[in-house]
């Protein structure tokens, strides 16, 4: 999704207009400029400059129009030196701050990306693409607010422009204000009834509603209207897989192969669908189609389908069946509830296998809060979690439910004594969490919680679980089923924070409040140390209408998988979830782990 968006943007990169000297010919100049094809465009400016002759901003051009073209052909560390010399020579050329930009934040540097954005803006404050970019780059960094406001002044410049409402959308999809979206594509459309981009994000937020249908009429008219537009057909292609309709699948991902060969997310998507049919030697084929493919582009969508591809071969190499996922029905019964099956423990009655040190783990469910009403799954989520690790051979597991603010003090307490004894530390938390002035809390059944300040006494900061992990040896991982839509926020009380008491008598200003996020916030890990969210920063987690959440459904089914390093286990949990979930509820994984010793949960 985001970088068929972004790519609308590079197409909309301008080239500055210069002065033909006569060391290069206005015909030359023409070509480096105004050509369509890049590597004409590319071959034409290099000759430019290797000639030697040009003035410093005549140079810059080149330069900045050599990089809009790699930008085009997703080259973007070619592009990036390009854009960096031509800021360099002409630092007054709002367009090759606003090309190093997109070459930044394609490479990763968000906020080099928004720097380099604000200073085009700054040359031309009416410099709409950069405006839009700099909206983009803060969307990339998960600052949707400051993404949101960029998006409001380019509506000021131009409220009629439908990409701009596109692209808000986009930010708000991703915010999780999805009736938000759904008026802004609306919008979009009206604008531009042809096009098909803002019916297929439509169609997109329909889906993450929890409607398949509805994103199944937007997404048949993207189809139609979009030409040779590979990602329609990836989307559709995934609501029917997520539906069951799996040979309307299969032609939606070959069709967009067509438009666009080696499209890597298309591969991606037949070797899940062969997989749903069982057909596991295809599946193994397409997923080594992905790995192989020729396609430049390796960020984004795509080195997300990169990354499912290596973990499903390593679990297909494993000998382990898939698990049976059954399809998505086509309408939700409610915003935050998913038809579920019950977690089954793995049966581990094979020959034992070789462990990598002592592992103990701390497993907690909290299910009974008395001030709220009572969560259904997570106590039996926490004892499917903890029969499943000790099946696979953890030491010493200990199971804690619905614990009170001193219960699970406590049990942090005396977990911290356990991990310094061992190679492994894991702790397993569902139940309710929340983000409050961008500190994460895990929520104690008792408490209440009636103003915002009640937080940092009545619930457990994040830190506070890093800390009783901090003396296992080699590895420390934490698994937070904790973001579920949660009852507390809308209750609590806001008072005036303490900063903000200050600057309002100093200065006269507002009185601020205090922030409470929607699901958890974005965690900082370092070391031998990962921390896996039920759901994305910022996003709810679903509450299984079965037995058990879709999260710890797909940790039971997958962690016993033998012989599959621990980074592509979650990774495997993570589209399981997305599988089960139609793409509703996306798992995260923070933090990495040193190269000089893989992981596993169950060795060969």
């Amino acid at each position: 999704m985001r970088n068929w968006i972004v790519l609308a943007v590079f197409l909309a990169i301008g080239a500055p207009a210069t002065q033909a000297s006569a060391a290069a010919s206005q015909k030359e100049w023409d070509k480096c400029i105004q050509s369509t094809d890049n590597d004409l465009k590319i071959a034409t400016c290099t000759g430019i400059l290797e000639a030697g002759r040009e003035t410093r901003n005549n140079q810059a051009a080149a330069l900045s129009n050599r990089c809009a073209a790699y930008l085009r052909k997703g080259d973007y560390r070619q592009a990036l030196p390009d854009c960096e010399q031509a800021t360099r020579l002409n630092p007054r050329n709002p367009v090759a701050w606003n090309n190093l930009g997109v070459a930044r934040n394609e490479t990763g540097d968000f906020d080099g990306a928004v720097a380099a954005f604000t200073t085009a803006i700054g040359l031309d404050p009416r410099y709409m693409s950069a405006i839009m970019n700099r909206g983009n780059a803060w969307t990339d960094k998960a600052e949707y607010d400051r993404a949101i406001a960029d998006f409001g002044l380019a509506l000021r410049l131009d409220p009629k422009y439908w990409k701009i409402y596109l692209d808000r959308a986009n930010t708000e999809r991703l915010k999780g204000d999805y009736d938000d979206a759904i008026v802004d594509l609306s919008e979009a459309i009206r604008f531009a009834p042809q096009q098909p981009r803002p019916y297929a994000v439509r169609g997109d937020v329909w889906r993450l509603k929890g409607d398949l249908e509805r994103a199944l009429q937007d997404q048949d008219r993207a189809v139609e209207l979009g030409g040779k537009e590979p990602v329609p057909l990836l989307l559709r292609g995934d609501t029917y897989r997520y539906k069951g309709d799996l040979e309307h699948a299969l032609a939606d991902y070959d069709h967009a192969l067509e438009i666009f060969p080696d499209y890597i997310p298309a591969y991606a998507g037949r070797g899940l669908t062969y997989e749903k049919m069982g057909d596991l030697a295809r599946a193994r084929s397409e997923f080594e189609k992905a790995l192989h493919s020729l396609s430049p582009i390796r960020s984004d969508i795509n080195g997300s389908s990169l990354a499912t591809a290596r973990a499903h071969l390593a679990a297909l190499d494993s000998g382990v069946a898939p698990p049976v996922i059954a399809p998505v029905p086509a309408k939700a019964v409610s915003a935050t509830s998913i038809p579920t099956p019950q977690a089954v423990v793995p049966n581990t009655a094979a020959a034992p296998r070789a462990k990598q040190g002592r592992r103990v783990a701390l497993v907690i469910g909290n299910s009974g809060y008395t001030n709220v009403a009572a969560l259904p799954n997570p106590e039996r989520d926490a004892a499917a979690i903890a029969a499943t690790l000790r099946a696979i051979g953890f030491d010493t597991v200990t199971l804690e439910t619905n614990d009170t603010h001193e219960k699970l003090l406590h049990a942090l307490r005396n977990f911290a004594d356990a991990a310094e004894k061992a190679d492994w530390a894991m702790v397993y938390y569902a139940g309710h969490g929340i983000e409050m002035g961008g500190v994460n809390y895990l929520i104690p059944v008792d408490a209440r919680l009636a103003t915002d300040r009640d937080v940092q006494f009545e619930a457990i900061p994040f830190d506070q679980v890093m800390a009783s992990l901090e003396g296992a040896k080699k590895l420390k991982l934490v698994l937070l089923d904790a973001c579920r839509d949660n009852p507390f926020a809308p209750q609590m009380r806001k008072t005036s924070t303490p900063d903000a008491v200050a600057a309002a008598s100093t200065a006269g200003a507002a009185v601020g409040t205090r922030s409470i996020g929607r699901g958890l916030g974005e965690v900082k890990v370092s070391g031998a140390t990962l921390v896996v969210y039920a759901a994305k920063q910022g996003e709810v987690a679903l509450d299984g209408d079965g037995g058990n959440s879709p999260f710890a459904v797909a940790v039971t089914q997958r962690i016993a998988t033998p012989g599959v390093e621990i980074n592509k286990i979650f990774r495997l949990v993570r589209d399981d979830v997305m599988e089960a979930t139609a793409g509703r509820q996306e798992p995260y994984t923070y933090g990495s782990l040193p190269g000089s010793e893989d992981f596993f949960f169950v060795q060969r």
